[in-house]
């Protein structure tokens, strides 16, 4: 690949927000935002890369909290949604953009909904990955599993300071959120984990995510976002199953929504290629 890739530290709201950039600064910006509990390193190189090698400069960030951001120790955050919505624009600031497309996953997603309707002159277009509606006003959507829940049980517990069960702690959450479609590979998520956890001075800090709460209501709002929509959503997802995927397209007048049959709550590498298609097919340049 040809072009930049480094990294380069953000003011945002007296924090500083690690970034990194993959292609040319000259093609369209594409800022990824991952979700809760997930540094940059949650945007697989590979995709990152196939991305710029279709015509975007992709720029991934840690939230804070998570890998070189600034970090506060476990349950001492006092920041909410709209504080990580703010974080995008100021990236956005930090790199000179007067807009990006945005790409956002998972709670990524629920973030860069905030951004279209508080920023939409600054977003050229959304695309929303295993995400779910801002201010869902509907019956209730499903969500996750309770294997999932009863892998959670165990974080009061969890011994932080050892590596070991650490990594096994993050490597089952890994393996409940991989769909069918293909083989989970241990080998590659073991060492991911690995440099996850090489980048963060407090890995429990991630979890501060998990009390994250909203200061404006924003119910029905999703349905008020007017920048152009692609949803794209796994089949198998266990943490937001597939129905918040129609959902968001239900309700965001002229979105597309795309089901990548196979596909949990998670970024395989064996679809990368596949996914970036769909995102940089969906995207009007």
């Amino acid at each position: 690949m040809n072009g930049e890739q480094d990294m380069r530290m953000i003011k945002s709201q007296g924090i500083l927000i690690a970034t990194q950039v993959f292609g040319v600064p000259d093609d369209p910006a594409l800022i990824l935002v991952m979700g809760a509990t997930a540094s940059m390193l949650g945007w697989p190189d590979a995709f990152c890369t196939a991305l710029a090698n279709r015509g975007f400069y992709v720029i991934r960030f840690d939230h804070r909290d998570t890998g070189q951001s600034t970090t506060v120790q476990p349950g001492e955050a006092s920041y909410a949604v709209e504080d990580l919505a703010a974080d995008v624009i100021g990236v956005m600031d930090g790199y000179n953009l007067d807009s990006a497309h945005i790409l956002g996953m998972s709670l990524g997603g629920y973030i860069s909904q905030i951004v279209a309707l508080t920023h939409p002159g600054r977003v050229r277009s959304l695309t929303l990955l295993a995400s779910e509606p801002l201010g869902w006003d509907g019956p209730a959507l499903p969500h996750i599993s309770q294997e999932f829940l009863d892998h959670f049980g165990i974080l009061a517990s969890l011994d932080w300071a050892s590596e070991t069960a650490t990594i096994e702690f993050l490597l089952t959450s890994e393996r409940l959120s991989a769909g069918s479609g293909q083989a989970f590979d241990e080998t590659y998520m073991r060492g991911r984990i690995r440099q996850i956890l090489a980048r963060t001075t407090s890995p429990a800090s991630m979890f501060n995510h998990a009390i994250l709460d909203t200061r404006q209501d924003w119910i029905g709002r999703y349905r008020d976002i007017t920048v152009p929509v692609l949803i794209l959503h796994g089949s198998d997802d266990p943490i937001l199953p597939v129905k918040n995927g129609e959902a968001l397209a239900a309700g965001i007048a002229g979105s597309e929504l795309i089901v990548v049959d196979g596909v949990g709550h998670e970024l395989p590498l064996s679809k990368v290629e596949t996914i970036a298609d769909l995102i940089a097919g969906g995207i009007p340049q």
